[in-house]
């Protein structure tokens, strides 16, 4: 399979805990302009090439721009006719108008920024949404027929409680949803948190109250009929974000847009984030990645995955033997972290709490 990512850096404000490449738009002329270099930096994928299994439009907000420019930038990549075909939404900035826009043009999977249903955690981590809007998105999609809907959610939020988790998933229970992307809030730098973590304003939440509202998660979901398959990230009816699935199985995307990143299978690069940068050259740096490079890749990304690693086939790629190259793959075995199941290795329910240290292994 192959992909193609779209970034559309654009953003009517800016969410405290974002780490994207993102800003605030001056004015519309200044999409308008964003606009007509992406299409420059598309027009350079060869004719050849462009056969792309996925295509995920992301940000920023891609919802947030109007009829006109969402219609340049459909049109633009109109020919391509992926399996599945994604945007991004902001439930502030959908209308109906721009659902039937979606569905004109052959969108057929949106992902919506949830975060949270209480208005005092939204309000904390600046977002502009509320329930309501949720809701009449959820809803006006449905009856544009766009029925596979993806909506992301945050947990271990400071002034979060597990009767915050619970009230959100009492709301996802009747939810006409087929995906959620259920993140640990994470501390990056260059956003507002880390700013506020650094003058002492800011304090992450309990590890083990995140412990225990990530095993009511599995576990809730589960009841609900969503399946666990990636650490973060839970399905109904087998519908698995395949766009994401590239990243994690080392399969080539092209990604175009200021900040964005791509990958052929040996070369990985970045785009440029500020624009003025972007325009003048699209590619800020890339590299091939080393043999070592690409064999922990290969591992760490794997073992995200609730399937695992094939151990036959990472040693016949890599030419290794996994326990010999990795011999503390056997103390997190014996501690209950990763099992070995059908010539396959995973992590454990356990291990999925701890999985970085185990990727840790890899690097």
């Amino acid at each position: 399979m192959k992909g193609l990512y779209v970034h559309i850096p654009f953003c009517e404000h800016i969410c405290f805990y974002c780490d994207f490449a993102k800003r605030v738009a001056k004015n519309r002329e200044m999409i308008d302009e964003y606009l007509v270099h992406l299409k420059r930096e598309f027009d350079q994928i060869p004719l050849s090439e462009r056969h792309f299994d996925t295509v995920y439009i992301g940000g920023g907000t891609p919802s947030m721009l109007d009829l006109k420019q969402l219609t340049i930038l459909f049109e633009m990549l109109k020919d391509l006719n992926p399996i599945e075909y994604t945007i991004e939404v902001n439930p502030e900035s959908y209308t109906h108008e721009k659902g039937a826009l979606f569905k004109q043009y052959g969108i057929n999977r949106v992902s919506l920024g949830v975060q949270s249903f209480e208005q005092p955690i939204l309000d904390y981590i600046g977002r502009k949404h509320d329930n309501g809007q949720v809701l009449y998105t959820l809803s006006d999609l449905n009856q544009q027929s766009i029925t596979n809907v993806s909506i992301d959610l945050i947990f271990a939020i400071p002034g979060q409680t597990m009767d915050s988790i619970k009230y959100d998933l009492d709301i996802v229970s009747s939810l006409p949803i087929k995906h959620i992307s259920y993140y640990s809030l994470i501390l990056e730098e260059k956003t507002v948190f880390y700013h506020q973590y650094l003058k002492k304003q800011f304090r992450k939440a309990d590890i083990d109250l995140e412990a225990d509202m990530y095993e009511y998660i599995q576990m809730r979901l589960n009841t609900l009929g969503f399946e666990q398959y990636e650490i973060s990230n839970f399905c109904k009816d087998g519908l698995k974000s395949n766009h994401n699935q590239l990243y994690w199985s080392m399969a080539p995307y092209i990604g175009i847009g200021a900040g964005a990143h791509g990958f052929d299978g040996k070369i990985r690069y970045q785009n440029h984030r500020l624009l003025t940068k972007y325009y003048e050259s699209f590619i800020e740096s890339s590299y091939e990645e080393t043999l070592a490079q690409r064999q922990s890749d290969t591992l760490i990304f794997g073992l995200r995955r609730l399937e695992g690693i094939h151990i036959p086939s990472v040693e016949s790629e890599f030419s290794i033997k996994l326990f010999e190259n990795y011999p503390r793959l056997k103390y997190f075995i014996e501690t209950g972290l990763v099992e070995l199941v059908d010539n396959c290795l995973r992590l454990t329910s356990k291990g999925l709490l701890l999985g970085n240290q185990v990727f840790e292994v890899f690097l």
